[in-house]
């Protein structure tokens, strides 16, 4: 029934507050540009003082379209009015391509930013980050909002500030790490971000989904021996599949057979290599070396650039630089490929994009692509995807596939297609899921003599200009994913592109006046950000260049006059291209717009989509068709047998190829088994993280409470009372016998000697009642008095510093045991129990253990540290650790090898003086081996 459909509920209701915000526009449009930033401040006002946002949206984005207007030039289309309330809503709003979601989320963001809590809007990559800030910055400026950029490595002070803006962009991962890095800073005034209030995520499909398979992770080098994984190379490139082991291509995974186990041993002369502990770390090297050599390709899954191992995106094409695979599996494809392998590194802090992202209090997500996975958002994110219908009809034409027996005659039949699309000027833009592929479709058309360009992770350095050229008549362009690229093919040539093109090729002549300025990044800033006015393209350029404020306004009055001649040439050029451009437009428009042609259906419609979204973009014509074979991965893997059977029973010859819509859903239905597949994949990593993310929260929630309690030495009372009290209930249970001996022990350890002599005195617990609060107190006589020979400031730096110092160490061991737990849970599948279930259970115990552990090492740190007074000219005390004192599992490297003492006692381990060998570490005879496998075996 009509208006059953959510989607169709959404958009009337929006549709109804599109008139309300309309019946505004006049009265917008009368007001001068004072009063419009009047009302801005007067609307600013309210919100802060808690006036509902959804009784300010129509007024809001009535004014925030005339400022746009004004300002930059655009004015929002009713459609992207809807946008942006979906926007608010906290929904995803799915836009086809062209359709500016840019400017859609400045409606949201200005209404949300008007409260002051931050607004942050994320991006697939720097470069967009950087362009979409600084160009609607001026309709942000326009109403008292400030606006940020984060990117990597940007001064700390920076950061701050880029976050104390009312809105901050900036990727994905830099917010992530951001958040992880905050939870792991010494002072609260270290700390960058803010309370996580309200994010837009544009390609939220690209970021939530194709990423969340990846967790952010801070890692540290750890003391592994490289040399394994050379070793474990050499032994994989000599094993045989089927004999020596099984790949399973769909599950991505290798399990070595009887015989290969057997021939592993034999070429290491180890026996035992796969069920003797000690062997356990090259064993698990073997095997991720033969998914380097079996699972993953080069040029496919990575590329070797500059000596190193650089993954590739699958989704997006885009090199992953400064990723690396996890569990070794990076180090193995380095020795596969014979470059330098790096250590295996120590996780210090890891959240997945998942838990990052629902922190915050309102999510919201815009792209071209997210119905297909619309279960996923509405499970995962508790977010609603609703379609924006088109300013313009669209009227591309979606072929069905064609189908051929074997890749050889597809990548013919795409070669042909293409030339044929070339000689009559239609553009094409071929769409590859691979870097091989895309070369070998190159090479296909090199032959034939068909000029092109091609688009993949090698050759990604002129994406944009490429991209935005390609609707030229003629032109033909070879690309891998589609993905994120975030600029629109316009039909007949980018004017803009052109425009900035001849600019930097002619170079007017500008007077420069001895300004001492870089003519060079003058330009380039230029070409960047042409669509900004000159007064911002000054003071943006010099707040980049880290001009200060004194020097910035001796040269802001020349650099504008400077801007204004390089604008007046670049407007007199855009003129030109502009009218040349229209023309052309029309004439390939004329020739059928602008082909799409597919060499292979990916894993994900999504993708697919993407691709197809290219054509077509604000009404323009346009064509797509996707060219398969049986001998693709998806039909091949996951393809239905009715394809097969189909094929089989047409008796189809060389060359001959077959086209249905029929086919086309069939596949479709594959992609849909793989898609549910990945987000089976997606669940589980959620589910175990969840574990993991409820472990994390407590963590940083206590680690928060450390650094801003203002009272930190009173917090250090509490934890010594805690534990003191811990160890009393544990050696005096309700049930059972006391131990007076092991408690007191465990008192004169923990609080110095004689902290235990009342205890020892007591035999049941009975007895302890009476005497249990003398002996609290004694312990907190004792820290007061600890405390009390300090200075209050060198007091509480003490305190706070133990409590963190040692909070973080434990998280960190807990972080490795957490991984070995994962990697080690699925086989209690064969015992008949559910991983997860044991996962949970195991990981809580864990989790409870070192809570306690850390209770107890704070306690012990704190009574054990000595405060040296240091003779000189300011006799300032200074607090040092005393050399003889070392917690045990908390080393100043990060972590020990040494177990932390048990709750319960425990012999205690003499203090070992002067240089201590890890367990991990190379033995110092000499033989190459782990310390803990050589001379330090049995120890």
């Amino acid at each position: 029934m009509l208006g059953l459909d959510p989607n169709d509920r959404a958009l009337r209701k929006y549709g109804t507050q599109v008139e309300d915000v309309n019946a505004l526009s006049d009265a917008m449009e009368a007001r001068s540009v004072e009063e419009l930033r009047t009302r801005g401040a007067e609307l600013r006002g309210l919100a802060r003082e808690g006036a509902d946002l959804n009784e300010l949206l129509p007024e809001v984005f009535a004014l925030a379209r005339e400022v746009s207007w004004r300002t930059i030039g655009l004015r929002h289309y009713d459609v992207q009015l809807i946008g942006g309330m979906a926007l608010h809503d906290g929904h995803i709003a799915e836009m086809k391509t062209g359709e500016g979601k840019t400017l859609v989320a400045t409606l949201a963001v200005v209404l949300n930013a008007l409260k002051g809590e931050g607004v942050h809007l994320v991006t697939v990559n720097d470069y967009l980050a950087r362009r979409d800030a600084a160009w609607m910055a001026p309709i942000y400026n326009f109403l008292g909002l400030s606006v940020g950029v984060i990117y990597p490595y940007m001064p700390a002070e920076e950061r701050y500030e880029a976050y104390r803006a009312d809105i901050t962009y900036g990727t994905n991962s830099e917010f992530g790490f951001d958040y992880l890095r905050d939870n792991m800073v010494m002072r609260a005034d270290q700390m960058v971000q803010r309370p996580h209030a309200y994010c837009i995520v544009d390609e939220v499909d690209s970021i939530l989904i194709d990423e969340a398979r990846t967790p952010l992770i801070i890692s540290g080098p750890s003391d592994d021996n490289v040399d394994l994984y050379v070793k474990a190379d050499g032994v994989a490139r000599q094993l045989k599949e089927g004999a020596d082991y099984e790949k399973d291509e769909k599950e991505r995974s290798i399990a070595v057979t009887e015989a290969g186990i057997q021939r592993c041993e034999d070429a290491l002369k180890l026996p035992g290599l796969f069920s003797d502990a000690a062997h356990s770390d090259l064993a698990h090297r073997i095997v991720q070396a033969l998914k380097a050599h079996r699972l993953f390709t080069r040029d496919v899954d990575y590329v070797v650039k500059d000596g190193e191992i650089v993954i590739v995106d699958e989704f997006t094409g885009r090199l992953m630089v400064g990723r690396r695979y996890s569990d070794g599996l990076h180090q193995a494809i380095e020795a596969k490929e014979r470059v330098k392998v790096g250590r295996e590194s120590q996780t210090l802090a890891t959240i997945t994009l998942q838990n990052y992202f629902r922190m915050y209090r309102k999510l919201a997500g815009m792209t071209g692509t997210a119905a297909t996975e619309a279960e996923e958002f509405k499970e995962i994110y508790g977010l609603q995807v609703v379609t924006i219908p088109t300013h313009r009809p669209m009227i591309r034409k979606d072929n069905p596939d064609v189908i051929y027996g074997t890749m050889v005659e597809k990548f013919n039949a795409v070669a042909d297609d293409v030339e044929e699309c070339h000689k009559r000027g239609q553009p094409v833009l071929v769409g590859t899921t691979s870097i091989e592929n895309s070369e070998r479709v190159s090479k296909l058309l090199k032959a034939r003599h068909v000029p092109h360009q091609v688009l993949n992770a090698k050759h990604h350095e002129k994406e944009a200009h490429i991209v935005a050229q390609a609707g030229h008549e003629g032109a033909v362009t070879v690309a891998t994913n589609m993905a994120g690229r975030g600029t629109d093919i316009m039909l007949g040539g980018n004017p803009e592109f052109l425009a900035r093109e001849k600019l930097l090729a002619t170079r007017p002549e500008v007077d420069w006046g001895g300004s001492g300025l870089d003519e060079e990044s003058v330009y380039e800033y230029f070409v960047r950000y042409s669509n900004l006015d000159t007064e911002n393209l000054a003071a943006n350029y010099l707040k980049e260049q880290r001009v200060n404020a004194a020097e910035g306004a001796e040269i802001v009055g020349r650099l504008r006059g400077i801007f204004a001649r390089i604008k007046e040439a670049y407007d007199a050029f855009l003129v030109d291209f502009s009218a040349a451009c229209r023309e052309e437009h029309e004439k390939v428009a004329a020739l059928g717009g602008l082909a799409i042609v597919g060499t292979e259906r990916h894993e994900s419609r999504r993708i697919d989509n993407q691709l197809r979204g290219r054509s077509g973009r604000q009404g323009d014509p346009g064509s797509s068709r996707f060219y398969l074979s049986l001998e693709d991965n998806l039909l091949r893997l996951f393809g239905s047998e009715r394809i097969q059977g189909l094929m089989g029973k047409l008796g189809m010859t060389d060359g001959e190829a077959i086209e249905s819509g029929m086919l086309s859903r069939i596949i479709e239905s594959s992609q849909h088994k793989v898609e549910e597949m990945h987000f089976d994949i997606r669940k589980q990593l959620l589910a175990y993280d969840n574990v993991m993310n409820q472990q994390r929260e407590a963590v940083y929630h206590e680690r928060h409470m450390i650094l801003t309690d203002e009272d930190v030495v009173a917090y250090g009372r509490d934890v010594v009372h805690g534990v003191a009290s811990s160890i009393l209930d544990r050696y005096f249970p309700e049930e059972g016998e006391a131990d007076p001996a092991r408690a007191e022990a465990r008192f004169r350890a923990l609080f110095g000697a004689g902290s235990g002599d009342e205890v020892a005195r007591v035999d049941s617990r009975a007895g302890l009642e009476l005497v249990r609060e003398e002996v609290l107190k004694e312990v907190e006589s004792r820290y007061d008095r600890k405390m009390a020979t300090l200075p209050p400031e060198v007091a509480e730096g003490l305190v706070r510093y133990v409590l963190l110092n040692t909070l973080d160490n434990a998280w960190r061991d807990h972080l490795l045991a957490m991984d070995e737990l994962r990697r080690g849970i699925g086989l209690r599948a064969i015992g008949q129990k559910d991983p997860l279930i044991e996962y949970q259970f195991e990981s809580f115990n864990l989790f409870q253990e070192m809570m306690e552990r850390v209770k107890e090492a704070i306690a012990e740190q704190i009574f054990r540290v000595q405060v040296v007074s240091a003779e000189g000219p300011s006799r300032e005390r200074r607090v040092s650790e005393s050399r003889d004192f070392q917690l045990p599992g908390f080393g100043p490297e990060g972590r020990g090898e040494d177990p932390l003492p048990q709750p319960g006692g425990g012999k205690r381990q003499p203090v070992r003086r002067g240089t201590k060998i890890g367990r991990n570490d190379p033995c110092p005879c000499g033989s190459g081996k782990k310390y803990k496998h050589c001379c330090g075996k049995g120890l």
